[in-house]
C-alpha cells in the first residue's frame, strides 16, 4: 500500500509538471500573440475615450465599464468561437471576413470626417447639447456604438494573435485566444478608464495636496479636456489607419499584391535614413493605409448617403 501511493503520488507531480508547462506555455505564446497585435490595441485604446467625451464624470466609468462588458462579449461570445471554427475548416473566409471589418471602419472614420467638413451630422439636434444631457437613449446609442467599432477592432486582435498560434492544437488555441481576450481588455479598458478620469484626479490633487503636488494637479484638469478632444480626432484616424490596413494586407493575402507592394516601396526608400529610418518607415505605411481607407471609406459614405437623397427625390417626383 505504501509504495502503491507513493506511484500515485509520484504520477501526481508528473502530471502537475506537465501542467505547470503547459501553463507557461500558453502564457508564452499569449504573450507573443498580444505583442503581434500592440498596434490594434493601441488603436482601440485611442478610438475608444471619442465615445465617452462629453458625458457628465459620474457616467464615464459606468460607460467605459458598459463598453468593456460588450467588448469581452464580442470577443469571448462571437469571436474566439468563429475564429477557431473558421481556422479549423473554413480558413480561407477569414481574410474577407476581416477586410468586411476593414471597410466597416474605414466607413465610420470617413462618415465622422464628412461630418466635420459639411457640418451635417445624423444627429445633429442633439449634439446642440452636453452628450450627457441627452439621456439614457442617448448613453444607449454611444454604448452600441463603441461597443460595434471594438468588434472590428476586436476581431483584428483575435485574428492576429490567431495567426501567431495557428501551428497549436485547437484546444490550446482556444486557451491562448480566452487568455489573449482576458488580457488586452482589461489593459484597454483599465487604460481608457484611467485617461477620463485624470481630470477628476487632477482636481482632487488640487483640492488636497500642496506645492508641486497641486500645481501638477491644477494642469490635469486643465489638460485632459484638450487630451480627450486630440484622442477623439486620433480615434478617427486610427479607424481609417486600422481599417485601410486591414483592406490592403487582405488583397495581399488574396492575391492581388500591387497596393501592398507600393507601400513596402514607400517603406524602403525611407527606411535608410539615419536615427529616423524605422520610424520614418512606420509613418510610410501608416499614412498609405490611412489614406487607403479614407478612400474606400468615403466611397461608401458617398454610396450611403446618395442613396436616402435618391430615394427621396423618388418619393417627391412620385
Amino acid at each position: 500500500m505504501p509504495g502503491g501511493l507513493a506511484a500515485l503520488l509520484d504520477d501526481i507531480a508528473v502530471l502537475a509538471k506537465l501542467a505547470a508547462a503547459s501553463v507557461d506555455d500558453v502564457g508564452a505564446a499569449a504573450g507573443r500573440a498580444s505583442a503581434k497585435a500592440a498596434g490594434v490595441v493601441i488603436d482601440d485604446t485611442a478610438v475608444t475615450p471619442r465615445y465617452v467625451h462629453g458625458f457628465t464624470p459620474n457616467r464615464e466609468l459606468p460607460i467605459v465599464r458598459k463598453i468593456a462588458v460588450g467588448s469581452l462579449r464580442n470577443k469571448v461570445l462571437f469571436i474566439l468561437p468563429a475564429a477557431l471554427l473558421l481556422s479549423q475548416f473554413l480558413p480561407w473566409l477569414l481574410t474577407p471576413i476581416l477586410m468586411l471589418g476593414g471597410t466597416y471602419l474605414a466607413f465610420e472614420g470617413a462618415e465622422k470626417v464628412y461630418e466635420v467638413l459639411t457640418g451635417h451630422s445624423k444627429v445633429k439636434e442633439e449634439e446642440a447639447l452636453p452628450a450627457g444631457a441627452q439621456g439614457e437613449d442617448q448613453e444607449r446609442a454611444m454604448v452600441r456604438g463603441a461597443t460595434r467599432t471594438d468588434f472590428i477592432l476586436s476581431a483584428e486582435i483575435m485574428v492576429i494573435a490567431l495567426n501567431e498560434v495557428a501551428d497549436e492544437p485547437l484546444l490550446s488555441r482556444a486557451i491562448i485566444l480566452l487568455v489573449v481576450a482576458i488580457g488586452i481588455t482589461v489593459l484597454v479598458y483599465g487604460v481608457v478608464g484611467l485617461i477620463v478620469k485624470m481630470d477628476d484626479i487632477g482636481l482632487r490633487l488640487a483640492q488636497t495636496r500642496n506645492g508641486a503636488v497641486a500645481t501638477a494637479g491644477r494642469l490635469l484638469v486643465t489638460g485632459m479636456p484638450k487630451v480627450l478632444s486630440v484622442l477623439s480626432t486620433v480615434g478617427i484616424v486610427a479607424m481609417l489607419w486600422v481599417g485601410g490596413h486591414i483592406l490592403l494586407v487582405g488583397v495581399d493575402e488574396l492575391g492581388w499584391h500591387q497596393p501592398y507592394d507600393l507601400v513596402h516601396t514607400l517603406e524602403e526608400a525611407v527606411h535608410g535614413v539615419p536615427a529616423v529610418g524605422g520610424v520614418l518607415a512606420w509613418l510610410a505605411n501608416t499614412l498609405a493605409s490611412a489614406v487607403v481607407g479614407l478612400a474606400v471609406g468615403a466611397v461608401v459614405v458617398a454610396l450611403m448617403h446618395l442613396r436616402p437623397k435618391k430615394a427621396g427625390a423618388e418619393a417627391h417626383h412620385a
